[in-house]
């Protein structure tokens, strides 16, 4: 079974993809950014982190894969443990365990697992077609004032009992105002200069951006059959979910016991792997349900997950 294609295939629609008895791979969105004196360009994408302490199996990836090997859920289950195993026998003798297109695990010196994720793929659907790219560093040409410096040597004046004469001071004045306008000058080219350079970079660079915009392609293996999911006037689009339950019954215990504890429960309408999930909340915000999230899982170390219309 190729595990690590399912969990990619996931990936791009969800936050967090568990494979039961091993672990989570946990995705979070990076802004856009800028670094580096060569001026990387990096496009807004999703990161991969791998959580070893969340195993619970939560049933997406079991039923996603029962739905695309056409086969029962419990056979699915019994077919990943089988993976998980060889995962972890590789791991307990310092074999790296690689996930095509997703990372590398494998054992540090203190015996703790390490994940590498791969960076060459962006699961952020969002970002379409865009690439990171470089643009060349400016190198700008110093320019050098010469100034000469002319000696000479000093006159040797007879003292008089007549009146000195201080006339050379008022062109001693003109020389150093010609001078000082000189620089004025000097200094607002450069600055033009400057600027002229300056908008000419920012140009390139925006043609760079719409070059890689219309170059770039996007390739999805085996793409996910389209979900159509019903708009609901109620714009709460994300929701926490606590756990999906074939049973409407189980479901509705797991509703009122979280009401019990303080949550604004609700129940969500049936998937399409017929599983019915029951959030803490829904949120208009993803900010919202991120915070309710982190809150459960430090607290009280409650798993959860974040399901987005």
């Amino acid at each position: 079974m190729l595990l690590d294609k399912y969990i990619s295939e996931l990936l791009y629609r969800y936050q967090c993809v568990t494979v039961p008895g091993f672990g989570a791979f946990v995705t979070e969105v990076q802004s856009a950014n800028v670094s580096g004196s060569a001026s990387t360009f990096m496009p807004p994408r999703k990161v991969i982190l791998f959580n070893s302490n969340i195993k619970n199996n939560d049933g997406l990836l079991a039923n996603h894969i029962a739905l695309s090997e056409n086969s029962s859920y419990e056979n699915v289950v019994v077919k990943i443990a089988s993976v998980v195993n060889s995962w972890i026998s590789a791991l307990e003798n310092k074999n790296k365990v690689t996930l095509e297109n997703i990372g590398e695990i494998y054992v540090n010196g203190e015996y703790n697992w390490v994940f590498q994720p791969y960076t060459e793929i962006n699961y952020l659907v969002s970002s379409f077609g865009l690439n990171s790219f470089v643009s060349p560093e400016m190198k700008r040409e110093k320019l050098l004032k010469e100034v000469q410096v002319f000696e000479a040597k000093e006159p040797v004046v007879l003292i008089s009992n007549k009146k000195r004469n201080y006339g050379y001071l008022k062109y001693a004045a003109a020389v150093t105002l010609f001078l000082g306008a000189g620089l004025s000058a000097y200094k607002i080219h450069y600055d033009q200069q400057v600027a002229t350079d300056t908008l000419m970079v920012k140009k390139e660079v925006q043609r760079e951006v719409q070059n890689r915009i219309q170059q770039a392609t996007f390739f999805i293996d085996n793409p996910i059959t389209t979900v159509e999911l019903a708009v609901k006037e109620e714009k709460r689009p994300y929701h926490l979910v606590a756990g999906a339950f074939r049973s409407e019954d189980n479901a509705e215990k797991a509703q009122k016991l979280l009401i019990e504890q303080g949550y604004q429960a609700t129940i969500l309408e049936k998937n399409k792997y017929g599983l019915i999930p029951v959030a803490y909340g829904s949120f208009k915000m993803a900010e919202e349900a991120e915070l309710l999230k982190t809150k459960l899982f430090k607290e009280d170390s409650i798993e959860s997950w974040i399901l987005i219309d």
